[in-house]
């Protein structure tokens, strides 16, 4: 780690730990009783006007012109500023980094450029790869705005020899990650690396697929501004991506039946694009034969319960900084202490194993906002409204299962979204199964893969919904 990473790092938490000192010596002399959830009460009124005046807001870089990536209509030169400043830090790689200048003129699914990954992505998978293309293409973004995103494809050495075209898998990773080397796309063109999730490969989601002989497309959903948690980005990215694919190779990509898995992070992404594909893209929603959804945090209120200020908050804040890079309207909202981890190069770049140590602080987010009930806000408020996608009904067959055990994103989500959908006359099953988040990913990825393999050769699933 640099020296210039360490020493911002210790004086971002000393500012957190002042902040967290801070907030309990208030809280506990407010003399006012606790609501239930008591991690989502309001702080005391005096609080925000008292930290901004321990902190100073952090040096936001001034800028002659805002890069195309943090353009926000209507907003002050100074918000767009702030919004560059929370931005992923350049990669290095052009493939990634680069914003396109004609973006604007270039229909989503349009693809940018493409590019041979198969020399450092096949050894990776350790199976037999026909191909490993990489793909850079036009989608939009949460406000329907031009954006640019990668994603992968993959196809097997053999020709497929079973009924009809080939089938076609998407596979979603959980990118729980806020740097843009931390996405599966960047792993598969550069190698792995410390900052590369294991769940880019396992379990092993693509390499099963290859040996059933599908094609596989694996889309950095997160989008070019790497918007963890945001789900409207998310399935753009998946449906342009698939749209992409369908032109760059018609004969594996543009035929066969289309199926799609994601895990928690992934599985955001997921539930997004079944809800989301029949609006946007009407087309590929006609080619879903199923869909899998795992893990999933479905609505953003209940996680909020369930993951703030506790061992899970460094995770949580990860979120909440990557949808306000899509939602910049959140950015007001944010403190000086807020504003000095958002802008620093180590946090907005915190990749899945780092993310977990943030939690360490336990930190509200309470803490972070300069009003004192931020979850009750109108803003906050209205993006959790936004990002349920309450009553959209899935354009496809949903197979939704989750861990019996998961008290960070509590089975109760995945319960509702079952629920929801059966209601909404959707063909879906619904499993759980003993263990938590991070054992569930392993130990239902063969029935999830099954599920999956019976979908995509024609058979059409049994749903598990009550009778009406």
């Amino acid at each position: 780690m640099s020296t210039r990473w360490s020493g911002s790092i210790k004086s971002s938490v000393r500012c957190a730990v002042a902040v967290t000192v801070a907030a309990v010596a208030l809280v506990a002399g407010s003399g006012s009783a606790a609501p239930a959830p008591a991690n989502l009460m309001p702080f005391p009124d005096q609080f925000p006007n008292r930290i901004d005046s321990m902190v100073p807001a952090p040096d936001v870089p001034r800028l002659d012109s805002i890069p195309a990536r943090s353009v926000t209509p209507g907003a002050t030169q100074d918000l767009q500023e702030l919004r560059e400043a929370i931005m992923p830090t350049p990669t290095g790689d052009a493939f990634f980094d680069t914003w396109p200048a004609d973006l604007d003129r270039r229909a989503p699914g349009e693809i940018i450029q493409s590019r041979d990954v198969a020399p450092v992505a096949a050894p990776l998978l350790e199976v037999q790869v026909g191909y490993a293309r990489q793909i850079k293409f036009a989608t939009r973004d949460a406000q329907d705005r031009p954006l640019f995103a990668t994603a992968t494809l993959f196809v097997p050495p053999t020709p497929w020899t079973g009924r009809g075209a080939r089938p076609v898998m998407v596979n979603n990773p959980p990118i729980v990650a806020l740097g843009t080397r931390c996405t599966t796309g960047y792993t598969l063109s550069h190698g792995k690396s410390g900052d590369t999730n294991d769940t880019d490969l396992d379990p092993p989601t693509t390499q099963e697929s290859l040996k059933k002989g599908y094609a596989v497309i694996v889309p950095d959903h997160t989008g070019a501004r790497m918007a963890y948690a945001e789900p409207y980005v998310a399935a753009h990215v998946i449906l342009d991506a698939i749209r992409a694919a369908e032109s760059y190779d018609a004969k594996n990509f543009a035929r066969g039946p289309l199926a799609m898995l994601g895990y928690s992070g992934g599985a955001i992404a997921t539930n997004a694009t079944a809800k989301l594909a029949k609006s946007y893209a009407p087309e590929v929603a006609a080619r879903f034969v199923g869909a899998a959804i795992g893990g999933v945090p479905a609505d953003y209120r209940e996680l909020a319960a369930a993951m703030n200020a506790n061992l899970a908050t460094g995770v949580f804040h990860a979120a909440i900084l990557g949808i306000t890079r899509e939602r910049p309207e959140l950015l007001p909202m944010a403190n000086n202490v807020a504003r000095w981890l958002a802008t620093n190069d180590f946090f907005k770049n915190l990749c899945t194993g780092t993310m977990g140590y943030m939690g360490f602080s336990f930190v509200p987010t309470q803490a972070l906002s300069n009003v004192p009930d931020p979850f009750g806000s109108p803003v906050a408020q209205e993006i959790f409204d936004i990002t349920s996608m309450k009553d959209m009904k899935a354009a496809m067959p949903v197979f939704i299962y989750h861990g019996a055990q998961e008290w960070w994103i509590p089975a109760s989500q995945a319960r509702s979204l079952f629920a929801e959908q059966c209601r909404l006359g959707v063909n879906a099953t619904y499993r759980e199964y003993p263990g938590e988040h991070m054992t569930t990913v392993f130990t239902a990825f063969d029935d999830a893969m099954n599920w999956i393999e019976a979908r995509l050769a024609g058979r059409a699933p049994t749903s598990s919904c009550p009778l009406r």
